[in-house]
C-alpha cells in the first residue's frame, strides 16, 4: 500500500507535534485544549452534553436514534497530563456513530497534580455510576487510546479484583502497559511521540510508586477473565512493544485477543480522522465492540 498525498501531508505537520510536546510549557498547552475543545463543532445528528458521574467530569456525544441503554465508555490520551482534545471529540463521535450507541467520555484528574492512582479511582467511578443508571454490563463497551488505553485495561483488572461485572468488550488504541522502562523504545522512533515526552508523562503519571504495579504497568497484572480484547499499534510507534505484549500477556490469560498493526502508522493516527488508515481502524473498532453488545435492548435511566 503506497502513501497517500493525506498521509504525506499529515506526516509532514508531525515534527511540529513533536517539538510542542517537549517545549510548550503544561499549562499552556492545556489552556489552548480546552478553549479547542470547547468550540469543537459536531454535525447536527451528535449531541454534547457534559454530565457529572458521582463527582467525575465526563461527557456525553449521543448519536441521534441512539438506544439509551447502550454506551461506550471512552478514556483519553494525553500522557496522563493532557485532557480531551478536539481531535478525541471528533474521533470518539466517528466511532459513536458507527456503533450508534452514545458515548461517555471520561475527564479524569491530570498529572502531576493527580498522580496515580486518581485516574483510574475516576474511570472506575465513572464505569460504576453507569451500571447505577440502569446499564447493564454486557451493554457496554470500553475503549481507550495511549494512556487511556492503559486505563482500559486497569480499570478492567481493579474491577475484575473487586468481584464486580465487567463491560461486554474492549478496543485499546496503542496503549501505554509497561512504565517500567523494561522496553527499549530506541527500536522504534515513532513520527509522532518523543521519548523525551513519554518519560515525563510516566513520571508525572507514576510518582513515587512501583513502576510494576499491575495497575500502572498492567503488562505485569492478571489478565485472566477479561473480556474480549481489540489492540491496535502501528508499525512505526514507540509503543509498539507495548502492544504486543499486551496481546500476548492476554492471549497466554486465555483471553480472546486480536492484535492489529497497520503499516507506516504512528502513535494514535487514528486522531487524524482524514487518513484512509484512520477510518479503517475506527471501522474495525466500531465493529469489533458492536459485535459483543446485547442485541436486545430497551428504555434505559441516561
Amino acid at each position: 500500500m503506497t502513501q497517500s498525498d493525506i498521509e504525506r501531508r499529515i506526516r509532514a505537520g508531525l515534527p511540529v507535534i513533536r517539538f510542542l510536546q517537549t517545549r510548550l510549557p503544561l499549562r499552556w498547552t492545556r489552556r489552548s485544549l480546552r478553549g479547542a475543545t470547547a468550540r469543537v463543532q459536531l454535525p447536527a445528528d451528535i449531541k454534547r452534553q457534559a454530565v457529572s458521574a458521582d463527582g467525575v467530569r465526563c461527557e456525553w456525544l449521543i448519536p441521534q436514534g441512539s438506544p439509551p441503554d447502550q454506551a461506550l465508555v471512552y478514556l483519553h490520551g494525553g500522557g496522563f497530563v493532557y485532557g480531551v482534545t478536539p481531535q478525541h471529540i471528533e474521533m470518539v463521535a466517528h466511532l459513536a456513530r458507527q456503533m450508534a450507541v452514545r458515548a461517555l467520555i471520561v475527564d479524569y484528574r491530570l498529572a502531576p497534580e493527580h498522580p496515580f492512582p486518581a485516574a483510574l479511582d475516576d474511570c472506575v467511578a465513572a464505569y460504576r455510576w453507569l451500571l447505577r443508571q440502569g446499564i447493564a454490563p454486557q451493554d457496554i463497551a470500553l475503549a481507550g487510546d495511549s494512556a487511556g488505553g492503559n486505563l482500559a485495561l486497569t480499570t478492567m483488572m481493579k474491577l475484575r479484583a473487586g468481584g464486580e461485572p465487567l463491560p461486554a468488550a474492549a478496543a485499546c488504541l496503542s496503549p501505554v502497559a509497561d512504565m517500567s522502562e523494561r522496553r527499549s523504545p530506541a527500536r522504534f522512533k515513532d513520527p509522532l511521540l518523543p521519548l523525551k515526552a513519554v518519560r515525563f508523562y510516566n513520571a508525572s503519571y507514576v510518582a513515587s510508586h512501583d513502576r510494576r504495579d499491575p495497575l500502572i504497568s498492567p503488562v505485569y497484572g492478571d489478565w485472566r477473565g477479561l473480556p474480549p480484547l481489540l489492540i491496535h499499534v502501528g508499525e512505526e510507534e514507540l509503543l509498539r512493544d507495548d502492544a504486543a505484549r499486551s496481546a500476548e500477556a492476554a492471549r497466554a490469560a486465555g483471553v480472546a485477543v486480536r492484535l492489529e498493526t497497520y503499516p507506516r502508522m504512528w502513535h494514535v493516527w487514528q486522531l487524524f480522522l482524514a487518513l484512509p488508515q484512520a477510518a479503517a481502524s475506527l471501522d474495525d473498532i466500531a465493529r469489533f465492540l458492536k459485535s459483543h453488545l446485547s442485541q436486545a435492548h430497551g428504555i434505559g435511566m441516561v
